[in-house]
């Protein structure tokens, strides 16, 4: 009896083999196509006995018993996408192409979407693939493809195989990755291809380069989460904790062909070792994207966020290469968890959703004067004498936090910032003279009107809410200050820039 209203669940098919461990392979798969709010269905391909150390044995299943798995399957449920992992030998993956190529037939444009995970090698080095059915999986099985997922070993296997020279074409660069998607392509019935990048370290300055090549276009360019040129500086300084030159950053980038057209997916590196069962987990997640109607490309770019927020939270687990953290999409929450890349996703979230507002407030004409030395200096006295007024109605919030707190070390700590905007009223006054402000002067100007609505909203927020809410509205100048000082620092870096801090007349 079907359910009113009921929505059909997208069914993905995984065939592959098996990982006693769980972190590879079908189980991979399965917590993959799960998390992701899909049907999992599998037709095993090999037993094997490995772990997080390696591969201690593999058990073949039968070609025909195979065969079984995929007519119960086929024959029975609906499937929208299949992804294929570990096929292991040539007769397997003979009965995989002919019942495909069969199915293909019968269904024609309803025949679901597939993912080939063109797996070779384990991440210990352990050999998953027959050295005969290389020809077998790139002559016949590659060309049945949505999309091709080789990483760049694997990549560099099917060159070999497809051009037939014996010799292994280098394309450990950004140009050799997007130059192998090509060829692959173009030798397999021009199916997309992802070439994995995992492989290799690379910088920022990479990727500016290869686009100064015109190997891509500007719109081709996809950053984890707007961690690229454009992040905040008080994001980007929480997670490098650094202020290096953006361009020494090093990535992760997967480079895409498909339709005539050439995609980078950029991701902060992760130092990890939880990296086992990824290859098989990113493929699985398009393979979900896919059947869920996204397009190739903007299901490459949604599975490999999964992927990696996946790895940046995995647990340590075994004595070698841990699994992932399948199920981190799975759990309810408002925000994502803090991970190495993106340790303040709330402050994140919060600039992102007003990221046109947070981009003229932080670029603002009398910002971009000041970082050049050429603001007006009444301009300037205007902004020191009632930013003197702010600090007042600033610590006044901070006593009224103070009042809020429940803790000795919480009120200490008001009590301390309350201290600091005293001493840097001192400082403040003294700063106005040298621009011409007497003592006197400063105290008899007048609050603006915008410094009075905004101070107004603060201290409201202070009496009427809890501390939370007083928190929250003094956090815009907090963080807006701070990454108006990081920005106007990053930019004097730039000797084209036209900012620049020595010398400026408004150093302090």
């Amino acid at each position: 009896m079907s359910t009113p209203n009921s929505r059909a669940i997208p069914s993905v098919l995984t065939i592959a083999g098996t990982d006693s461990s769980g972190g590879a392979g079908v189980l991979a798969d399965i917590k993959t196509i799960t998390a992701l709010g899909c049907y999992g269905l599998a037709a095993v391909t090999a037993l094997t006995a490995q772990n997080t150390t390696g591969v201690q044995g593999i058990h073949p299943c039968p070609p025909s018993f195979v065969r079984d798995q995929l007519v119960s399957v086929f024959d029975d449920i609906p499937i929208n996408a299949i992804k294929t992992g570990m096929l292991h030998d040539k007769d397997i993956i003979e009965v995989i192409v002919q019942e495909l190529t069969t199915r293909r037939r019968t269904l024609g444009g309803a025949f679901p979407y597939i993912v080939v995970d063109p797996v070779m090698v384990s991440t210990s080095d352990h050999t998953l693939l027959q050295e005969d059915a290389i020809s077998a999986l790139c002559a016949d099985m590659l060309p049945l493809a949505t999309l091709v997922t080789p990483n760049i070993p694997e990549a560099e296997l099917i060159l070999k195989q497809l051009t037939g020279n014996g010799a292994v074409e280098d394309i450990r660069s950004i140009p050799g990755m997007i130059a192998a998607a090509k060829k692959i392509s173009a030798t397999c019935s021009s199916v997309s291809v992802l070439v994995k990048g995992g492989h290799l370290t690379l910088k920022v300055s990479d990727i500016l380069e290869a686009h100064q090549q015109g190997l891509f276009a500007r719109d081709g360019l996809h950053w984890y989460h707007h961690c690229g040129l454009d992040e905040p500086e008080i994001l980007r300084l929480t997670r490098t904790n650094s202020i290096i030159e953006q361009t020494d950053e090093r990535v992760v980038v997967d480079a895409l062909w498909t339709k005539g057209r050439v995609s980078l997916f950029v991701q902060p590196l992760v130092e990890s070792k939880n990296t086992h069962g990824s290859d098989c987990t990113l493929a699985a997640a398009i393979a979900c994207e896919l059947a869920q109607g996204l397009t190739v490309q903007k299901a490459v770019e949604t599975a490999s966020n999964y992927t990696h927020q996946a790895i940046a939270t995995a647990v340590p687990m075994g004595r070698g290469h841990g699994p992932l953290n399948h199920i981190h999409a799975s759990l309810t929450r408002v925000l994502p968890s803090p991970t190495i890349t993106r340790p303040a996703p709330f402050v994140s979230t919060l600039i992102r959703s007003a990221e046109r507002l947070w981009k003229e407030y932080v670029q603002h004409e009398f910002v971009v004067q000041l970082g050049k030395g050429v603001l007006p200096k009444a301009n300037f006295a205007h902004y020191i004498k009632q930013g003197y007024h702010y600090l007042k109605h600033y610590a006044r919030a901070y006593g009224l936090l103070a009042a809020k707190s429940s803790t000795f070390s919480q009120i200490d700590s008001c009590a301390r910032t309350i201290s600091h905007v005293v001493r840097e009223t001192g400082m403040n006054v003294a700063y106005c003279q040298t621009f011409g402000v007497t003592e006197k002067e400063l105290l008899e100007t007048p609050e603006s009107a915008a410094l009075t609505g905004y101070t107004t909203y603060i201290i409201e927020a202070g009496l009427r809410g809890d501390d939370l809410t007083l928190l929250v509205a003094v956090l815009p100048c907090l963080l807006g200050y701070g990454e108006v000082g990081l920005w106007l620092k990053r930019n004097a870096l730039k000797p084209e820039s036209g900012f620049y801090v020595q010398g400026n007349p408004y150093q302090k």
